[in-house]
């Protein structure tokens, strides 16, 4: 289901609030590219810094935008599985495709704990979902054994968003779950080998730059071409480094807002880039001739 290239869309702001047109026009242009999918209001779309009200508009525009010309996968985690479950079951009303489930974070579960989490949101809605593994953010990682425990017990729970760190991890994953159950690089920098050891394709944050190209490198990787994979690989990847030379979305955002497409926008506690690394990011856009 989940082949390809999706896009972990950034959610632009204006005089702090959501910018429908500038939104429109992101979504546009990710569909003409051949992206497989968008991803509104996950951790490159500042979900901690909407409301509920916000939360839901952003995902009803997707959908809206999208028509059904690319998937809609909605970020709808939380750390209360009670917030998880209704902004899931919000999104399935507004004819979202999938819903993303990134582990809780602060609260730090037991493994026990995040199986009954999961299992609670697959229990209140008919929505595929993604779970979303990112130890970095959470402070802690839904074990191999629980993912395998989810994916038996819950039918709707269908894939993984990687974001650990470890080809091997993505081995250990595809030794213990079933070849339907599909793994996701939660990393532009390591999509090529996750997709060598067994991913099928990436949740992309560069893609808001480049949907065309990241699309093409998960093709060829799909396709067997490793060579080409390789290639586009080894051209882009001087961007997938720098767009996280700050933390995540603040580089794309402002590399968005370089290329005049969204103002330089973010929600506190986000604020703009060191005058250093705007420059380093600058650099790196000029010499891909991205701006």
């Amino acid at each position: 289901m989940f082949e390809g290239a999706h896009t972990a869309l950034v959610t632009p702001f204006r005089n702090n609030r959501l910018d429908e047109a500038a939104y429109t026009r992101l979504i546009e242009d990710q569909i003409a590219h051949g992206i497989t999918g968008i991803v509104p209001v996950g951790t490159t779309g500042e979900s901690p810094t909407l409301d509920n009200a916000e939360h839901h508009r952003v995902i009803e525009l997707a959908v809206e935008i999208a028509a059904k010309r690319c998937l809609v996968i909605a970020g709808t985690g939380s750390n209360s599985t009670t917030e998880a479950i209704s902004l899931t079951q919000e999104a399935e009303k507004a004819g979202a495709d999938a819903a993303l489930l990134v582990a809780p974070y602060y609260n730090k579960p037991s493994q026990e704990g995040l199986f009954r989490h999961f299992q609670a949101i697959a229990a209140a809605t008919k929505l595929p979902l993604v779970l979303y593994s990112i130890p970095g953010r959470s402070g802690i990682e839904i074990g191999v054994e629980t993912v395998r425990r989810l994916a038996a017990a819950c039918p709707n729970i269908v894939a993984i968003k990687e974001a650990g760190g470890s080809a091997d991890r993505v081995s250990q994953l595809r030794q213990a779950l079933p070849a339907a159950f599909e793994i996701l690089s939660g990393d532009d920098a390591l999509t090529l080998p996750f997709m060598a050891a067994g991913a099928v394709g990436v949740i992309s944050v560069a893609s808001n730059l480049i949907p065309g190209e990241v699309a093409a490198l998960a093709k060829a990787a799909l396709a067997g071409d490793l060579a080409q994979a390789r290639a586009l690989h080894e051209k882009w990847y001087p961007l997938f480094r720098d767009l996280f030379v700050e933390t995540n979305p603040v580089p794309v955002k402002t590399a968005l807002a370089m290329q005049g497409r969204i103002a330089r926008e973010l929600r506190l506690p986000l604020c703009e880039m060191s005058e250093a690394n705007t420059a380093k990011l600058r650099a790196t856009l000029a010499a891909l001739k991205l701006i």
